[in-house]
Order: structure tokens, then C-alpha cells, then sequence
């Protein structure tokens, strides 16, 4: 949107939850998505996730650093097509240290080793669930690529109210540690269409980075 009566702020959305509109300027988003269109081609490519149930999640998957399938991690795509992981970036290491100075005001305890990147279309879904299959409890950073989501983030003893819901945006920032490192989280909603007409991407792309303390 060019123009908002009420700017974004970064907003706290709870102790140790931090909401850091528009962190990623345009030249950013369209670096780290050809990043992201490079790490999601075979092998250990994009996949859609399998639960141990027979399901499949709604959205599709690319690991780096450590595969994580449900609920563990694997150095091969041990529910894809069995390759070894993708190595961890140094550029999403560096985002990630900058992401928790930005949105915490201190420096990253431990160095970033994993990322799950999730693809959303318009009907894609992620149920209400908590990142605990590290080892580490270092925050988690979430970026947004792409298409408007309603981010619903809860509490750390259930997976219903009290939660908020958090309009993310392309760009935008998400951190969560200390406190609520461990709350429940999801997306209800996608809103699709909604992506920056010059970024050329249709849906939305989570990428997620973890320290997994393995």
C-alpha cells in the first residue's frame, strides 16, 4: 500500500515477540526470493511434507542446514528424494543475526544453521504448532515474502486463545524468543493477490531461521 492513514510501527506483540514491518526493502525481497528459487530446485528440492498420519500439510517445503521432517531433523531429505540437505547460507546467517539486534536489541547468542522455507498458494494453511524439535532455544526469525498473511500467534500451554492475530506483509520481520520462544503459532489465511506487483512471486514464502543446537 503507498499510502496508509496509520504507518506500521514495530509493534510487541508479547515478551520476547517482536513485529518489525517492512525490515526487507524492495532490492532484499527480490534477492533473497532468486535465492529462494534456487535452494527449492532438486536435489533435496521443494516438497510437500507428509505427517506421520498419512496427511499432507497444505503448504510445500525446502530445507538448508538440517532437514526437518515431522517431528526431527535429518542431514538427508529423508521424506523427499533422499539427497543431502542444502549447506546453511552466509547470507541467512547474516539476517539473522541482524534480525535479532533490529527487533530484540541484542546481539544473536548463537550462530543461525537451519532454515525451513514454506511455500504457501492461496489455500494453503498452517495449523497452530510450536518450533520445539531443536535443541536450542534461540529465537526464531520469520521472513515474509510475497503475499499478505494473517498470522495467529498464541501461548506456550495451548493451541487456542489467548492468541493475536498479526497482518504480515512482504518484507516484514517476526521474532520470537525468550519467553515466547516456545508459543504456539500459525497462519489461518493467506490473502492471495496481495503480493508487491514488482517482486514477481504469486503466493507467499515463509523462510524461517532456527538455531537447532544439534
Amino acid at each position: 500500500m503507498d499510502a496508509e492513514l496509520f504507518p506500521r510501527t514495530r509493534t510487541r506483540i508479547a515478551p520476547g515477540a517482536v513485529h518489525v514491518p517492512d525490515w526487507l526493502d524492495a532490492g532484499a525481497q527480490r534477492e533473497l526470493l532468486e535465492a529462494c528459487r534456487e535452494w527449492a530446485r532438486p536435489p533435496a528440492g521443494l516438497r510437500t511434507v507428509r505427517t506421520p498420519g498419512g496427511g499432507t500439510m497444505s503448504v510445500r517445503q525446502v530445507c538448508l542446514g538440517r532437514h526437518w521432517y515431522p517431528y526431527g531433523y535429518a542431514r538427508t531429505a529423508v521424506d523427499g528424494d533422499g539427497a543431502p540437505v542444502k549447506p546453511f547460507p552466509a547470507l541467512l546467517g547474516d539476517l539473522g543475526r541482524r534480525a535479532v539486534a533490529d527487533a530484540l536489541g541484542r546481539r544473536a547468542d548463537a550462530a543461525y544453521d537451519i532454515a525451513l522455507i514454506n511455500f504457501y498458494d492461496g489455500d494453503a494453511r498452517m495449523g497452530m504448532h510450536r518450533d520445539s524439535d531443536e535443541k536450542s532455544d534461540a529465537p526464531v526469525v520469520s521472513l515474509s515474502l510475497g503475499d499478505t498473511c494473517v498470522f495467529r500467534f498464541g501461548n506456550t500451554a495451548t493451541r487456542g486463545r489467548p492468541y493475536t492475530d498479526v497482518e504480515l506483509r512482504s518484507g516484514d520481520l517476526f521474532v520470537f524468543g525468550g519467553p515466547s520462544r516456545f508459543a504456539h503459532h500459525g497462519v489461518p489465511r493467506v490473502h492471495a493477490g496481495t503480493a508487491p506487483p514488482g517482486l514477481g512471486l504469486t503466493g507467499r514464502l515463509n523462510i524461517t531461521l532456527r538455531v537447532g543446537g544439534l
